[in-house]
C-alpha cells in the first residue's frame, strides 16, 4: 500500500469520526465536556478549601467544600444519569446475566474463612492464598466475558410445524475473531417473566334458569363476567433446552440440530436467546442476552384421533352416495328408472338378469370438497371441546388434501383461498368470537360440504342440508351415529 493510500484512508476515517461527533452524538460531547469542566471546578474548589483550612480561615473553607459539594452533586444529578442511559443503550447487546453456582458459593465462603483466619494470625502466608483465591475470581470473571464476546447466534426454524409432531431446529454458531477460541458455550432460551394474576372482562350469556340447556332456557340475554387469569410466566417459547458447543475455534461456524415439539397450536416466539458459559472455573453462570427474535405458527393437530376414524367412514360413505351422476367412469350397474335414458341400458346385464339394467357413471367434479367451520361464539363450547374441533377441522382438511380432492374452505374472515396451508394457519390463530353464523348467508354451490358448526339440529338450511355432511359440534360421535337402524342416511338426517 502507498503512501497516498494511507493518507487516503486515515483522512476517511479521521472524516467519519468527525461527523459521528458533530452530527450523532453533539449531545453526548455536550454533555461529557460540561461534566469535565464541573468536576474540575469541584476539585478546585476541594483544593483550595483543603488550603484555607491549613491557613485558619474556616469560613473560606466552609464555603469552598460547599461548593465543591455542590458542584459535585449537579453534575451527578445532570449529566450522569443521562450518559449512562445512552451507554446501556448502546451496550444493550453485551448486556450480561451472572448466576452463581453452587461450585462459586463454596469456593467464596473458603475464601472468606481463609482470610478470617489470615486477619487473625497474621500469617503471611494465608495472605499470599487468599490473594491468589481473589485473584481466580477476577481472572473467571474477565476470561468467561472474553469467551462470550463477538459470538454470533442465528437460529432456523422449520416452515410448516404442527402440534404434536418433532421438528428439527438448527442453531449456529459462529466466532468471528482472528485467534481466540471460544469453550463451553449453551445456547439457551431467554429467561421467563414471573407470574402474574390479573382479571379479565369478556362477553357471556345470562340465562334463565341457570342450569337447563339453551334451547331450554326461559330468559337469554348478553352479559359480561369477570374471569382471572393467571400467567404462569412459562409463556409460548420456542424451546426450554440448550444446544451445547464445548469448543468453538477462531474463524469457524459450527450447528446444532435441536428437536422442537410444541403440544399445543398457536404462535411461539422468542425476542432474544442467551449465550452462557462456566468456563474456566465453574464459579458463576454468565450468560450474554443475544437481541434475536423468531417467531414459529404451530398449526393443529392433525394426528388421526379416535372422532377423526369414526367420522371419517361416514363422511367417506356420504360422498359416495353424493358423486352419482353422469360421468364418463362406470360407478354401478342397477335396476332400471323411469327417469333413466334408454341409451345407459346396459343390454348384457339385462339379459342375464330377466330385467332392465342401467350404467351408472360417477360426476366429473367427484372431488370437489369444501370444508366448511362455523366458528362459535364465546362460551358456546368448553375450550376443551372447542380445541377438539379446531384439531378435527385441521385433520379432515389435512386428509383430504393429501386425497388430491378439489378443496376448498370456508369461515369467518378467512381468505385463504384453497391453500390448505392458509387454512391452517387461520385454524392455528383461531378463537371463538361473537359473529355471525356462517351458515344462512353460506352459498350452495356444486361443491359437498363437510360443515362444523354448534347450531342445533334443525337449524340447518334445507339446500345446505341435502348437499353437506354435518358435524354438530359438542355432540359425541355416538349421538351423530345414532339413528334409526336401516333408515337412509338423507331420510334420517330429514327425520332429525
Amino acid at each position: 500500500m502507498t503512501n497516498a493510500d494511507q493518507k487516503s484512508n486515515s483522512s476517511g476515517r479521521l472524516g467519519r469520526l468527525v461527523a459521528l461527533v458533530r452530527l450523532e452524538q453533539a449531545d453526548i460531547w455536550l454533555k461529557f465536556l460540561l461534566a469535565l469542566v464541573g468536576l474540575a471546578l469541584a476539585f478546585a474548589a476541594a483544593l483550595f478549601s483543603t488550603v484555607s483550612r491549613e491557613s485558619g480561615n474556616v469560613w473560606a473553607t466552609l464555603v469552598l467544600g460547599s461548593a465543591a459539594l455542590v458542584l459535585a452533586t449537579i453534575v451527578g444529578l445532570t449529566t450522569v444519569p443521562h450518559l449512562a442511559r445512552r451507554v446501556v443503550v448502546s451496550r444493550l447487546r453485551d448486556a450480561m446475566d451472572y448466576e452463581v453456582t453452587r461450585a462459586g458459593i463454596i469456593y467464596v465462603i473458603a475464601t472468606l474463612l481463609i482470610g478470617i483466619a489470615a486477619l487473625n494470625t497474621g500469617n503471611n502466608l494465608l495472605y499470599i492464598v487468599v490473594a491468589a483465591m481473589l485473584a481466580a475470581i477476577l481472572v473467571s470473571g474477565i476470561v468467561s466475558a472474553l469467551v462470550l464476546r463477538d459470538l454470533q447466534l442465528d437460529v432456523r426454524l422449520p416452515e410448516h410445524v404442527f402440534a404434536g409432531r418433532p421438528v428439527l431446529g438448527r442453531i449456529l454458531l459462529r466466532n468471528p475473531r482472528q485467534h481466540m477460541p471460544s469453550f463451553s458455550i449453551h445456547v439457551v432460551p431467554s429467561k421467563r417473566k414471573k407470574s402474574e394474576k390479573k382479571w379479565l372482562w369478556e362477553p357471556a350469556t345470562f340465562g334463565f334458569p341457570p342450569k337447563r340447556p339453551p334451547e331450554q332456557q326461559w330468559v337469554r340475554l348478553p352479559d359480561r363476567r369477570v374471569r382471572r387469569i393467571v400467567n404462569d410466566g412459562s409463556g409460548a417459547g420456542i424451546f426450554d433446552g440448550s444446544a451445547y458447543f464445548p469448543y468453538v475455534a477462531a474463524q469457524t461456524e459450527l450447528s446444532a440440530d435441536l428437536e422442537l415439539r410444541f403440544q399445543r397450536r398457536g404462535r411461539y416466539a422468542e425476542n432474544s436467546f442467551g449465550l452462557a458459559t462456566r468456563f474456566p472455573f465453574a464459579f458463576l453462570t454468565k450468560t450474554r442476552r443475544v437481541p434475536l427474535s423468531r417467531t414459529v405458527l404451530v398449526y393443529p393437530a392433525v394426528e388421526p384421533t379416535d372422532e377423526f376414524l369414526d367420522i371419517l367412514p361416514m363422511i367417506t360413505g356420504e360422498i359416495e352416495a353424493f358423486v352419482r351422476g353422469r360421468g364418463y367412469d362406470l360407478y354401478r350397474i342397477r335396476e332400471y328408472m323411469p327417469e333413466d335414458s334408454a341409451r345407459h341400458v346396459d343390454w348384457k346385464a339385462t339379459a342375464k338378469s330377466g330385467s332392465l339394467k342401467v350404467r351408472e357413471f360417477s360426476r366429473e367434479d367427484e372431488r370437489k370438497l369444501r370444508l366448511v367451520f362455523d366458528n362459535p361464539a364465546p362460551c358456546v363450547l368448553a375450550p376443551e371441546a372447542y380445541e377438539r374441533a379446531i384439531s378435527l377441522a385441521a385433520s379432515l382438511a389435512w386428509h383430504f388434501a393429501n386425497e388430491d380432492a378439489d378443496l376448498s374452505f370456508a369461515a369467518q374472515d378467512y381468505q385463504g383461498g384453497t391453500d390448505i396451508y392458509r387454512f391452517l394457519t387461520y385454524l392455528a390463530l383461531l378463537a371463538p368470537q361473537s359473529s355471525a353464523s356462517l351458515i344462512d348467508t353460506l352459498p350452495v354451490t356444486g361443491d359437498y360440504n363437510i360443515v362444523l358448526t354448534s347450531r342445533p339440529r334443525g337449524t340447518i338450511p334445507t339446500a345446505l342440508w341435502n348437499c353437506s355432511y354435518m358435524i354438530f359440534l359438542g355432540e359425541s360421535v355416538a349421538a351423530q351415529r345414532g339413528r334409526p337402524t336401516g333408515v337412509p342416511e338423507k331420510l334420517a338426517r330429514a327425520r332429525s
